[in-house]
């Protein structure tokens, strides 16, 4: 059987780490190894901080995270949905060093990162209507 959560929160930067402990502990359940969690941990950081930062510029709005165990392919899936400014251009947005607040010195890495610890990635965005950062994570023994 698989199991699965959803949650709200806003969009607060002081909620990264609560999102990422959060999701880390729904995973203990599929026996990740250390590396899998800090993995599984850093990719939902960036895509929530994409949330903060982005999404809703300099006002708060919510942050929808919902995850799923599937227990016949021995991973996870999270979703991270924000119904912010959307991303124009997905292909553009994905490239390493691109960002939208170059006044905030921010790297432009989110994405690369999120790609880098997670086994898939999709993105899926709608301008003025929000964005979707779905990933999934295989454990060695879930």
């Amino acid at each position: 059987m698989n199991n699965y959560f959803m949650m709200k929160l806003p969009s607060d930067g002081k909620n990264e780490a609560f999102a990422r402990s959060v999701v880390a502990a729904f995973s203990l359940a599929c026996s990740p190894t250390v590396e899998e969690i800090n993995d599984l941990k850093t990719a939902v950081s960036e895509a929530v901080t994409n949330c903060v930062v982005h999404a809703y510029k300099d006002s708060v709005g919510v942050i929808e995270i919902s995850c799923e165990t599937d227990a016949a392919e021995n991973a996870m899936t999270v979703s991270i949905t924000d119904y912010g400014c959307g991303i124009p251009d997905i292909a553009k947005a994905r490239e390493p060093f691109f960002t939208t607040r170059p006044d905030e010195e921010r790297s432009g890495m989110g994405f690369t990162i999120i790609e880098t610890f997670t086994d898939e990635m999709y993105i899926t965005s709608s301008p003025d209507k929000g964005t979707t950062v779905t990933m999934k994570k295989v454990f060695k023994g879930c």
